[in-house]
């Protein structure tokens, strides 16, 4: 079974201004990121990695560009890796939406919540691990990097941890980190936090 890096992508000015970025076109990474992107080729381009799979919005592309020349890669692009459709709320400040009645729905109860003309939490997470199911599938024991966005990432290690959708915003995913998800299919020792067993499990962020 694969072995998946789960990476989010490096720093953006949307994220400096604390805005929003949802599926805003044409946002890229600053120049600060470029090195962070650097840095995570200097860290992962030792490792075996057998294909790149990414977002196609660019500041996730940029992302793993630098670590596909290395290796000698071409980036796959899925449409279902996308950041989350935030909707009408893309480029807002988070300051502003932070004193919205619907902000305190994210943050308690975000399995309730629907993005102003954009997606649900459900849609976004039924997605995300669609594709990287899809992934899995298309690998045998090979590892495989994955360039995506925090929440869509947060989603997907709640799928796989069995943890409800509304503690996933307990989870972290920062900018140019990589979460390791072991498609290993093994039964958790132990008791479960959801499913009877842990089809994959996340081993640590970094």
């Amino acid at each position: 079974m694969p072995t998946l890096l789960l990476i989010r992508h490096g720093e953006n000015d949307t994220l400096v201004k604390n805005r929003m970025p949802g599926r805003i076109p044409g946002i890229h990474l600053n120049g600060r990121r470029q090195k962070q992107a650097a840095e995570l080729v200097r860290t992962l381009s030792i490792l075996p990695i057998k294909a790149i799979y990414s977002s196609p919005l660019e500041r996730a592309v940029e992302t793993a560009k630098p670590l596909a020349q290395t290796l000698g890669l071409r980036i796959q692009l899925r449409p279902d890796l996308t950041d989350t459709d935030v909707g009408d709320w893309a480029g807002r400040s988070w300051k502003v939406l932070g004193r919205t009645r619907l902000w305190k729905v994210i943050q308690q109860t975000p399995s309730q919540f629907q993005f102003p003309g954009g997606e649900t939490f459900v849609q976004a997470q039924e997605r995300v691990v669609r594709a990287l199911d899809a992934i899995e599938s298309a690998h045998a024991d090979e590892l495989i990097a994955v360039v995506f966005h925090a929440d869509p990432i947060k989603l997907a290690v709640a799928h796989y941890l069995g943890l409800p959708l509304d503690n996933f915003q307990r989870l972290t995913s920062h900018t140019g980190s990589v979460t390791i998800l072991k498609m290993d299919g093994s039964a958790v020792k132990g008791p479960p936090l959801h499913h009877n067993h842990w089809r994959k499990e996340p081993l640590f962020i970094f």
